[in-house]
């Protein structure tokens, strides 16, 4: 596959899922606002824990699906249809069993249920039949729509949009028309809940079957093939470490803000919260859709080429994430003014170190693409170290300096394994070249990050616009300063970094 193949195939992929992120999003809004007024906050509420109660038990997936995505490259690129049918079918084996054990655990966890539930004023049978329709949709994806994997590892995420994602965007339109004109609105929302899983997975399943008519799995031979691969069981052995540790990382934290924190204070920190959430989850709907891509030009060998690439990627990334965390630190104190008021803004320093952590998160797509990319999960200690350090600090520094410590110890664990360790691993075991490539690399693009700021900042304060707080000038005002920005940080990028400068060029061939 040509470089410009695969970049045409990422703009393709990023483009689809920006349109239907945009789209969900507005339909999420709509269906929240729906939900609330015609069934109320509790309703709501047991929806929420019941989806909690199946993410844990989902947990048993143990990054099956990621094992077999970074198998699947080679064997893709070189079209070897025979090892593709082989890998599907070995997932399709352990998936079942999966599902079989997420059978046992939920039949077990409903036994709990009075007690679980036992705060609920709604009738119990909400509560068995919310959990019965989501575990539904869950089996769905270990019985069925795991050979999604191949049109995700062949970069074409595009077709699953089109498919199940573009049916579930149905699905909701149908729950908001039944919550607000029908009676018994809840029991429509369930059933339209199961239908449209079993019509998305159709959906899914008819695409798979058009884009590679030769794919066939046979999971009967499941265990055969599982020692005829037996990498794939290795990292997904190694997975489990990595699953765990950024499953205990992202519930201990909330859990250790609640005990130190008011209540007053874990809501202004949950409105800060839902902004970053959905700022990540623009960035991944654009880039993570690259993935595949770099997987194959992995799978080529290319070294030349995978570093090339590797600094025109970062480079991209790099201008994306600074220009979303100064927009972030500069405006959510006005967006939250004009969204719900200005008792609810919280201080400059809790910002900045939500910002910084978010910074972090959003840097690391590039390493953590190529990682994947190579299978690199044999660091299992790291995810551990991560964890404790993160649960530690947070612990220590929250009891002296509340919230902000909390945060400290976030940001801490972070740069320790996130941001120093994880490029250093990547540069030794995977690219097998030096580190200092990559602290070059880094310095270059920071400096560029710093000659951009000051000149914004100083465009800021010579250029005074009004600071009367409206939608209006909320929005042009924003809009202006975050574009100023970007531009000056591309220049400064396109001047010291021909990684940008490949990367441009990329960009213009192909329009």
């Amino acid at each position: 596959m040509t470089a410009q193949s695969r970049t045409a195939k990422s703009i393709k992929n990023s483009s689809v899922a920006l349109i239907f992120y945009f789209i969900n999003l507005v339909l999420q809004f709509f269906s929240r606002k729906i939900f609330l007024d015609h069934l109320g906050a509790d309703v709501l509420g047991l929806n929420t824990t019941a989806t909690n109660l199946l993410q844990f038990l989902n947990l048993a997936e143990l990054g099956i699906g990621s094992a077999i995505a970074c198998t699947l490259y080679k064997p893709l690129l070189e079209r070897d249809t025979t090892a593709v049918n082989e890998i599907v079918s070995l997932q399709g084996w352990m998936y079942r069993r999966i599902a079989w054990v997420v059978i046992g655990g939920s039949a077990v966890l409903m036994c709990f249920f009075p007690w679980i539930f036992a705060k609920m004023t709604l009738p119990m049978w909400y509560a068995y039949a919310s959990f019965g329709v989501l575990l539904v949709s869950a089996l769905l994806s270990y019985f069925v729509n795991y050979k999604q994997i191949v049109l995700s590892a062949d970069q074409k995420d595009y077709k699953i949009q089109y498919s199940y994602k573009a049916s579930m965007l149905v699905k909701t339109l149908c729950q908001i028309f039944a919550i607000k004109y029908f009676d018994n609105g809840y029991v429509w929302w369930l059933v339209l809940e199961v239908v449209f899983a079993i019509v998305a997975s159709a959906a899914l399943s008819i695409m798979v079957r058009r884009t590679y008519p030769a794919l066939k799995t046979d999971l009967s031979q499941g265990k055969q093939l599982s020692r005829k691969y037996p990498e794939i069981i290795t990292k997904i052995k190694q997975l489990f470490f990595h699953r765990i540790g950024g499953f205990a990382l992202s519930q201990t934290s909330p859990i250790i803000i609640y005990a130190y924190a008011s209540l007053s204070l874990v809501a202004l920190y949950g409105n800060y919260m839902l902004i970053i959430t959905g700022i990540i989850s623009l960035i991944g709907a654009i880039f993570n859709s690259m993935n595949a891509g770099v997987g194959n030009l992995v799978a080529e060998g290319n070294t030349a080429r995978i570093m090339s690439v590797f600094e025109e990627l970062f480079s991209i990334r790099f201008l994306m994430s600074c220009t979303v965390c100064f927009g972030v630190y500069m405006f959510t104190p006005e967006f939250i003014t004009l969204w719900i008021g200005s008792e609810y803004v919280m201080d400059s320093t809790t910002l900045g170190l939500m910002v910084a952590i978010l910074y972090i998160n959003l840097t690391r797509l590039t390493v953590d693409a190529y990682i994947n990319a190579y299978g690199l999960f044999n660091d299992v200690w790291a995810p551990v170290i991560e964890a404790l350090i993160n649960i530690c600090l947070s612990i220590l520094l929250g009891y002296f300096f509340n919230l902000h410590g909390i945060l400290v110890g976030v940001l801490l664990s972070l740069i320790i394994i996130v941001f120093l360790w994880k490029p250093y691993f990547l540069f030794k075991v995977g690219f097998k070249k030096n580190i200092r490539i990559y602290i070059r690399l880094y310095l270059k693009h920071f400096l560029a990050f710093l000659f951009a700021l000051l000149l914004t900042l100083l465009f800021i304060h010579y250029i005074n616009l009004s600071s009367s707080i409206s939608v209006t000038n909320f929005i042009l005002t924003g809009l202006l300063y975050i574009i100023i920005f970007a531009l000056f940080l591309f220049v400064g990028l396109y001047l010291i970094s021909a990684s940008m400068r490949n990367c441009f060029s990329r960009f213009l061939k192909l329009y």
